[in-house]
């Protein structure tokens, strides 16, 4: 059964929009007349709605006993599924998938492979509009390469966009982890790319939507 909760990232966020709009409102209650007061109770209504509806954290759980399986990190659409050069840690071609969140979606994000955490990085940079080739390698992001338990290594890329201005993540060198985790959160638009070897079978298309830890992005050959 699938319940949705406010995640805690941005809990302290949605208690300081609740005290900001409610000394705004105070304001415009004792100095203005009783129309704007109205209009500027359901603006912040409407806006209170918007960031609870952003921090929701629906509770997910996939069960599959292949484990050379990649489950997508995040909610979005596919954007970008090509062969490139990954210079940051692998050094040669890896295919490249990628998964572009409008403020729309859900902004947890999901380990997509179970195994052990061997690298993580945090680069800064841009915030350049995140569905953009270029915000792959210029905009800040944090990396983090798994090695699943078939020895296979993949890299996952959180990138902030136009309008994040924070990414979180949880994962540290040495961690096992594993799916229905979640590997971080990135605050208001985004990207989530993954670097997967060149014989990975990919099961997604451009322009596909993804549902975080539920759509089957890809298998492995190990």
């Amino acid at each position: 059964m699938k319940y949705i909760k406010i995640h805690k990232e941005g809990r302290w966020i949605i208690v300081g929009a609740l005290f900001l709009l409610f000394l705004l409102n105070m304001i415009v209650y004792m100095e203005f007349p009783k129309p704007i007061l109205a209009f500027n109770l359901a603006f912040s209504a409407v806006l209170m709605l918007f960031v609870v509806f952003f921090f929701r954290n629906p509770r997910r759980v996939v069960e599959i006993d292949d484990p050379s399986l990649i489950v997508a990190p995040a909610d979005g659409t596919v954007v970008v599924i090509e062969p490139v050069e990954e210079p940051e840690y692998f050094g040669d071609q890896r295919i490249q998938v990628s998964i572009f969140m409008s403020i729309f979606n859900v902004h947890a994000n999901w380990y997509p492979v179970a195994g052990k955490v061997i690298k993580t990085a945090h680069h800064k940079g841009r915030h350049l509009a995140a569905y953009l080739p270029k915000a792959s390698t210029e905009n800040e992001r944090s990396t983090v390469v798994i090695e699943t338990p078939g020895k296979t290594q993949i890299l996952v890329r959180q990138i902030a966009g136009a309008l994040a201005r924070r990414i979180v993540t949880y994962a540290h060198v040495g961690k096992q982890c594993h799916l229905n985790e979640h590997i971080g959160f990135i605050k208001f638009g985004s990207r989530v790319d993954l670097y997967l070897p060149l014989d990975a079978e990919i099961f997604v298309e451009l322009g596909e939507a993804t549902s975080g830890n539920e759509t089957i992005i890809a298998r492995l050959n190990e």
